[in-house]
């Protein structure tokens, strides 16, 4: 807002989304706090707020709330919020071509796809579930330590392990929708 006429003015061209939401800018953050924050702005800028404004400021409201609501989503959880401190600290994230990934890695990533692929059996769907649950977290605290010790070259490859477990999450939450 404009400290002199309090007219909502445009967000600023690629901000820092950590700075934005109030949050270290580390892997490890306070959902509550951001979600208290995510709320506090929306509050502050939704277009609701604008309706009766001059176009140019319900356009900002649009813009304000649309990057909030990205902020929340990429901080809020960690595969996206890891992706984001990388590219903040220059570091490309890993491509799903690079062969970074050990094979035994491959190996369990392959045999729970060859079973996401059999016929829908609940018992299995569980069973891959809590198994998909499981590594995430694991990789969750791996990667935490990894951030934590500055190694980003780890923390890249950690991440590009929980972007398979992301992808298993979503084919089985396709397998889970009945048809």
């Amino acid at each position: 807002f404009c400290p002199g006429c309090r007219a909502l003015q445009p967000p600023r061209p690629r901000p820092d989304l950590f700075r934005l939401m109030a949050c270290d800018r580390s892997f490890r953050i306070d959902t509550q706090q951001l979600q208290r924050r995510f709320r506090s702005l929306q509050r502050a800028v939704h277009p609701d707020r604008f309706s009766r404004s001059p176009p140019e400021e319900r356009f900002y409201s649009e813009q304000h709330s649309s990057l909030i609501n990205e902020a929340y989503r990429t901080l809020l959880h960690p595969l996206s919020r890891g992706l984001y401190l990388l590219e903040l600290n220059g570091v490309e994230p890993a491509q799903e071509t690079d062969s970074d990934a050990d094979s035994v890695f491959l190996m369990e990533i392959m045999e729970i796809n060859e079973k996401l692929a059999e016929p829908k059996n609940d018992d299995i769907i569980e069973e891959i579930e809590t198994l998909i649950k499981v590594k995430q977290e694991e990789l969750t605290k791996e990667v935490t330590a990894a951030f934590e010790r500055d190694d980003l070259q780890e923390a890249k490859k950690l991440l590009a392990k929980m972007k398979y477990f992301a992808n298993l999450e979503d084919k089985l939450k396709d397998k889970k929708i009945p048809s």
